[in-house]
């Protein structure tokens, strides 16, 4: 490993140099703009991004799962990641998983010496279960944390499709994956404080990620949840007004066709725009791949045989 000092994330932000003797108003304005190169670093990268996107649907769909692992900040922004793709897009909570050095515990608090334990990183992946047919994502905004690279020397032994997520050039753990993104969002403002635009960069990566990968996959039709997990008031809201958006019928009936389908979006949809039964909107659903869209085609090209609501 280079010695810390070298890395791009280490070096200090000339822009900030005399941040301490700064206003308040000076400070903000002064991370603003450098916040404001995030974005435009994530740009360069969308090709690499692209890549693990093909990746990722190809995994899920000949059954595999996606996994991002990481450390201390890494591991957080992993786990923000995962815990919201089922209420979002109805995925079993296993399908894309989280995996932190030192486990739940240093979700709050950091575990020491768990982010250099490139055994322990085995062990945790071991446990997950993790197979040829995943898709597993090393998160580390310097590119040298142990645990990560125990990670993904692991699941390329095994098979699986790697990837690696860092700020910095040529970084170890981009030597070892399949896939490299290496979004260099250049010196902090406070010198070595990688949960800044280090993280936001990864955050927005790994929205880009899910988000696309679910698109790709049937999850959403148009620019809607169409496969939310209704699991409390607001989401049954959000279902309800999604439909009434979508097929123009009003927020009442929206309702009485949710509560049929037990408040599954996509089969509501279908029944209204096409006027097939929900056995039958399940089937084309089903014939579609979970794609709407085509649903819908499917069952207005055979709408002679389709059975009245």
């Amino acid at each position: 490993m280079n010695n810390i000092s070298t890395l791009t994330t280490e070096k200090r932000n000339i822009n900030s140099k005399n941040i301490d003797s700064m206003q308040t108003d000076e400070i903000l304005q002064m991370i603003n703009r450098e916040d404001m190169t995030v974005a435009k670093s994530v740009q360069k990268v969308l090709p690499e991004i692209e890549s693990t996107v093909s990746a990722v649907c190809n995994s899920l769909k000949q059954g595999g799962k996606l996994f991002y692992v990481g450390a201390g900040t890494s591991g957080r922004i992993g786990i923000l990641d995962a815990v919201e793709c089922p209420p979002t897009f109805s995925t079993p909570p296993d399908l894309i998983q989280a995996v932190m050095a030192g486990g739940i515990n240093a979700i709050e608090k950091a575990v020491e010496g768990a982010e250099d334990d490139e055994q322990l990183a085995i062990i945790d992946l071991e446990e997950r279960e993790v197979t040829d047919l995943d898709v597993v994502v090393g998160i580390a905004a310097s590119g040298r944390t142990p645990y990560v690279m125990g990670a993904l020397k692991y699941a390329k032994s095994i098979g699986a499709t790697t990837v690696s997520l860092s700020s910095n050039k040529n970084s170890d753990i981009s030597k070892i994956a399949d896939i490299n993104i290496e979004v260099i969002t250049g010196p902090e403002v406070l010198t070595g404080s990688t949960r800044m635009k280090a993280a936001t960069a990864h955050k927005l990566i790994l929205n880009m990620i899910t988000t696309t990968s679910m698109i790709k996959i049937g999850k959403v039709y148009e620019n809607l949840m169409v496969d939310v997990k209704v699991s409390n008031h607001k989401l049954k809201e959000r279902a309800k007004n999604i439909i009434s958006t979508i097929t123009g019928v009003h927020y009442k009936v929206a309702e009485e066709i949710l509560e049929k389908t037990n408040y599954e979006v996509k089969p509501a949809i279908v029944m209204i725009k096409t006027g097939v039964t929900l056995q039958a909107a399940k089937e084309y659903i089903k014939q579609a791949n979970g794609f709407v869209r085509k649903a819908i085609q499917f069952a207005l090209n055979e709408g002679k045989n389709n059975i009245p609501l």
